[in-house]
């Protein structure tokens, strides 16, 4: 299963994106890499994690709820480095095949931050340099992730007991959605 469907001719088709990234300066004058994630894997996020310093904080941006909760930003409290890998081990499928969601990773200490999107983008924040050399070991290349166009994005009902099951995994503090949340 997958998050993103696009359609290149008559038919849909699922869409995942081959192993590049880039980094590009912002707007706002900020230097951030982006990648494309490779069927959703979220091993991908895991290794990227490893650039950071625990403690962490996540924040899962539910845009597109399906009746498991409010929509809204959900932060974690502190986990460290053994409940972050549970977490995304325990939801990797979800994660990989479900876009209701976008989810951020913080840590305050190393002052990086990696963003996993409903399109399968990341976007890292701070060490960009080792999120590079940890993204070069894992075969990715220089190249500009694209999200095609016209695309489709999957919300499906297998994983409503999964979406429901996560809000259930942390005491998360939530608040409401920002404007650039939304879809």
């Amino acid at each position: 299963m997958h998050k993103l469907d696009w359609k290149p001719a008559e038919e849909w088709e699922p869409h995942s994106h081959v192993p590049v990234f880039t980094t590009e300066t912002t707007s706002a004058e900020t230097t951030r890499l982006v990648a494309g994630v490779p069927g959703g894997d979220s091993s991908i996020l895991l290794k990227l994690v490893e650039c950071l310093t625990p403690p962490f904080f996540v924040l899962y941006v539910l845009h597109t709820p399906r009746g498991e909760g409010v929509p809204g930003r959900y932060q974690s409290p502190e986990l460290e480095l053994a409940e972050l890998q549970s977490f995304f081990t325990r939801f990797a499928s979800f994660f990989a095949a479900d876009a209701r969601f976008d989810l951020w990773i913080h840590s305050p200490s190393a002052k990086g931050t990696i963003v996993w999107d409903r399109h399968n983008l990341i976007y890292g924040y701070g060490p960009i340099d080792c999120f590079g050399s940890v993204l070069g070991s894992l075969g990715f290349s220089i190249g500009r992730p694209l999200v095609p166009g016209p695309h489709m994005h999957h919300y499906r009902k297998e994983f409503d007991g999964d979406a429901e099951a996560l809000l259930s995994a942390f005491s998360w503090q939530h608040s409401p959605l920002r404007h650039e949340d939304e879809q």
